[in-house]
């Protein structure tokens, strides 16, 4: 059985935000707008910390903040009808149709990454072609949060099952 992990070279991240672009686009993740924004309302996966390296005369460093699929995570046990839960592959997952939005699991989460939806999820007109098909829409009322892009794992697994060769 797999065990995922994710590695991000920091010393190569120059904050420039793609990766929190790229994320949204391949999971849905909606839009809300500047005034919702404004009551931090905005969902995003990924979050690009800046900090100041005092070590070398005030260089900026960046480090991307997200779900750290912990081994113990806080968010599991608070949860109330087992929305959220830990799999077999060591990924913490949601469950969104079980969530009753109670939002224990994101008051739990140390890393503030998990967002309660709000309102209806919606896209401009222009957008709504370009949803991942592969990728449910979160509906409102439900706490929502990083995957581990589940569904690219899941078509990996499916592809080497098919070719008959272990998962690589």
């Amino acid at each position: 059985m797999p065990r995922w992990g994710m590695v991000i070279d920091l010393d190569r991240c120059s904050g420039c935000q793609a990766c929190v672009i790229a994320c949204k686009q391949e999971n849905n993740v909606p839009f809300v707008s500047p005034a919702q924004a404004a009551k931090r309302r905005s969902i995003a996966w990924i979050h690009i910390l800046q900090l100041t390296d005092e070590h070398s005369e005030g260089k900026m460093r960046f480090l991307p903040i997200l779900c750290q699929h912990c081994d113990r995570p806080p968010c599991v046990p608070v949860c109330p009808v087992g929305a959220t839960y830990k799999n077999r592959e060591g990924l913490v997952a949601q469950v969104y149709p079980r969530c009753i939005g109670c939002r224990y699991c994101a008051n739990a989460c140390p890393y503030t990454i998990k967002f309660f939806n709000w309102y209806k999820p919606k896209w401009p007109k222009e957008m709504e072609l370009m949803l991942n098909p592969d990728v449910s829409v979160r509906p409102k009322g439900v706490v929502e949060k990083c995957t581990f892009c589940h569904h690219r794992l899941m078509k990996a697994k499916e592809k080497a099952k098919t070719e008959k060769r272990a998962l690589s």
